[in-house]
């Protein structure tokens, strides 16, 4: 009931008296500037001593391309710090390994996309273009800028050693630091390759483990911990990519389900002797991943993750540096899978972690002694922890993000760490909607970035028991802002629940048309993705195709179906080794409610989604004709036999095991049952869903003589960015549903 009137309160605000007659949204306007959401800060970082908030910024007429901001705490002030093209002639120049990177990391900006403060907080690193620059905030202004490496080479994964003295970065596979007192560069490892790689994270730790380096400081920089990564086992894939102007002929190393893995091992590097150890790993455990590596606090032991090759098991390991020693802390078992987390947390009393596991249903934190003796868990309950976000050990408190209120709104809480047994969290944040928090250091404030369905991004500075201390950004929707125009045509969504075929409880969200009539029948498009992990249906800000297809006149409906994230283990792990089943069966219960809606035509609902979206729109096209009457597939997976290791196997386990899910999982069995209109778009140089997945289809596709429509985009990867190409694409879409779903 708070969420439905804090829903009506915010809806009010969304119209004043004196605002200039509404326009249409343009799908043209959604992707040109001034952005409609405005520039809100990226990569919210407090300086070290907390006075200071660093943010990243696109200006008005460049949104793309981001300028390093901070906001000082004590004046109350901000200010643009430096901007991109201050240190490059084109800060959008990047290597083909930083644009892999990038797409690994979905960054779609350019310009300054990372930085890091020096843990005294003097300096900023910044990486742009390939090359390192050091930003002193007190020196002079002519001697502010500090070019760490030349412009003939290009590097990656750079940062700060734990106190200060050295910046490392990764150059051609192998590692290289940089003395601050000198600006001396010096090589660590040697002998990399295009197949023997050091300190790197390989392609499926990347895309699909979400641990982007592979290298590790000490905290008394002594010691570097690092992989060294092996991929000759790993099968050349030979693609294609297609460019406007040219055609490159690519040779990917690329792990397919079933198939052989990199080869990761972890060693440590001693500094002052440039002793390398090798820890062993692949011999020790067997073939496996290398899941997470950290430090435990100011000591010589190594922690690391290791996660069996079905996913089954997960382990915490530590490793001693004095005796060489291995010693097994904890283990997580799952009948399914496990599900990796980076909330391991080890507190600065050497004697004591933080761990989070989902052995009770559901994903809560837990304490624990170094040696792996549970002591007592810290939250409880039917819902789910997203994130740690802060530990205050002086007053025994630890911060989190979770579901607990509603699985479609994130909020901060607050618990007890001293308590016998989990007490009840105390809710610090107090809007209904969508919230991101980023902690000080010492726990004293946070940066609170906010939305909800009637609220665009927000960002603000709060103190530890939620209050608001500053507006970082207030997004205030008044007259001024780029969404103005369009705010009297705006179609506020409306949310409800339905239940899957074992009684489970299915979110959705529901968009109807801005000029809607009762005695009217509207067409739909569901907007699906229905993949593991995630979640489309929330209480934060919507996209703009929505809005753009809402003003068009049509019905828009997403649905969360069993196998999304945040709801559980038992909602999530219904899919295994049956990928396209239970996904399926829900999404096609929200067709049927549609259908019942008196306002709904039944015989023009339409389907689009993107990546495993895609994938759901081909099942939905081909096996559930009778509930819709058209789909665009965007980057779809059609056959996962031809899709990476880690992501695949966690859920369909190996083809060889399972080769009857794999079959039913994929849409090629399918494919000549096609009787309704079919858009497929793919980009030609998509390194993750590769474009032999569309090749594969469409070929089926003519082989059975059956009609389809295909847009292929050159030299576009997965997330296909970019202006042009975006607002091709949706006008697409919009085209190719105006001919399907309304004539």
């Amino acid at each position: 009931m708070r969420f439905l009137h804090a829903l009506v309160a915010m809806v009010a605000t969304l119209t004043w008296s004196g605002v200039a007659d509404a326009d249409q949204l343009s799908i043209e306007r959604i992707f040109s500037a001034p952005d409609l959401t405005t520039v809100a800060p990226q990569n919210i970082q407090f300086s070290p001593d907390g006075n200071l908030v660093s943010y990243l910024k696109g200006s008005l007429e460049s949104p793309e391309i981001y300028d390093l901001w901070v906001y000082d705490v004590r004046a109350g002030q901000h200010q643009l710090l430096l901007d991109a093209e201050t240190l490059a002639p084109d800060p959008t120049a990047m290597s083909a390994t930083e644009r892999a990177r990038r797409e690994r990391l979905r960054i779609r900006a350019t310009g300054i996309v990372d930085y890091q403060w020096s843990p005294k907080g003097s300096h900023i690193l910044i990486p742009l273009a390939g090359q390192l620059y050091l930003y002193a905030l007190d020196n002079d202004a002519e001697q502010q800028i500090t070019a760490l490496t030349s412009a003939e080479i290009s590097v990656t994964d750079a940062r700060f050693s734990p106190q200060g003295n050295f910046v490392s970065y990764v150059y051609e596979h192998n590692l290289w630091s940089v003395d601050l007192t000198t600006n001396s560069a010096k090589q660590l490892t040697t002998g990399s390759s295009s197949t023997i790689q050091y300190a790197v994270a390989e392609f499926v730790a990347q895309e699909e483990m979400k641990r982007m380096t592979g290298y590790w400081w000490s905290a008394d920089e002594q010691h570097i911990a690092l992989t060294r990564v092996d991929l000759r086992p790993v099968s050349i894939k030979t693609r294609v990519d297609v460019y406007a102007d040219k055609t490159e002929l690519v040779k990917q190393r690329y792990p397919a389900a079933g198939e052989a893995n990199a080869v990761v091992d972890l060693g440590v590097l001693q500094l002052a002797t440039q002793n390398l150890t090798w820890l062993g790993l692949p011999e020790r455990y067997g073939d496996g991943y290398l899941a997470r590596v950290n430090w435990v606090g100011n000591t010589s032991q190594l922690s690391y993750q290791w996660q069996n090759r079905s996913q089954s098991e997960l382990t915490l390991w530590s490793y001693s540096l004095a005796d060489k020693s291995h010693q097994r802390i904890l283990q997580e078992s799952s009948t399914h899978w496990i599900n990796l987390h980076d909330d391991l947390v080890f507190l600065a009393d050497g004697k004591h972690f933080i761990w989070a596991s989902e052995r009770s249903g559901f994903k809560h934190l837990y304490l624990y002694r170094l040696d792996g003796q549970l002591i007592r868990q810290l939250t409880a309950g039917d819902w789910q922890v997203d994130q740690v976000a802060s530990v205050d050990e002086t007053a025994g408190l630890i911060y989190f993000t979770a579901r607990r209120d509603t699985p479609i709104e994130r909020h901060l809480y607050r618990a007890s760490m001293t308590t016998s047994t989990p007490s009840q969290p105390t809710r610090l944040s107090e809007r209904s909607g969508f919230h991101s928090v980023h902690f000080a250091g010492n726990a004293r404030s946070y940066v609170d970035s906010f939305s909800s369905t009637t609220q665009p991004p927000q960002v603000a500075l709060h103190g530890p028991t939620g209050e608001r201390i500053a507006w970082l950004h207030e997004n205030t929707l008044n007259e001024a802002h780029p969404l103005s125009p369009y705010l009297d045509n705006w179609s506020q969504p409306e949310f409800g629940t339905l239940n899957a075929a074992d009684g489970q409880v299915l979110h959705y969200k529901l968009t109807k048309p801005t000029q809607f009539a009762d005695n009217q029948r509207y067409p739909a498009v569901v907007m699906v993705y229905g993949g593991p992990r995630a979640q489309r249906v929330t209480n934060s800000w919507g996209d703009y195709f929505t809005q753009y297809l809402a003003q068009q006149g049509y019905v828009v409906f997403q649905l969360d179906n069993r196998g999304s994230g945040n709801r559980g283990r038992q909602f999530e792990s219904g899919i295994f080794r049956q990928l396209a089943q239970l996904e399926v069966a829900d999404q096609i219960v929200g067709a049927e409610f549609l259908r019942s809606r008196p306002y709904i035509n039944p015989e023009r609902i339409g389907v689009f989604g993107h990546s495993y979206g895609g994938y759901m729109a081909l099942h939905l096209i081909l096996r559930a004709d009778e509930q819709f009457a058209a789909a665009v597939a965007g980057a779809p997976v059609t056959d996962w036999a031809l899709y990476d290791t880690h992501y695949t196997e966690r859920y369909l386990g190996t083809p060889e095991d399972n080769p009857e899910g794999y079959r039913q999982a994929s849409v090629m069995p399918y494919a000549t049952q096609l009787r309704k209109p079919l858009l497929i778009y793919h980009g030609m140089a998509d390194d993750n869903v590769l474009y032999t997945h569309t090749a594969k289809l469409t070929y089926a596709l003519q082989q059975a003589m059956l009609p389809f429509e295909l847009m292929a985009y050159p030299g576009k990867a997965h997330g296909l960015y970019g202006k042009e190409t975006s607002i091709h694409r949706y006008q697409l879409i919009a085209d190719f549903f105006e001919r399907s779903l309304k004539r």
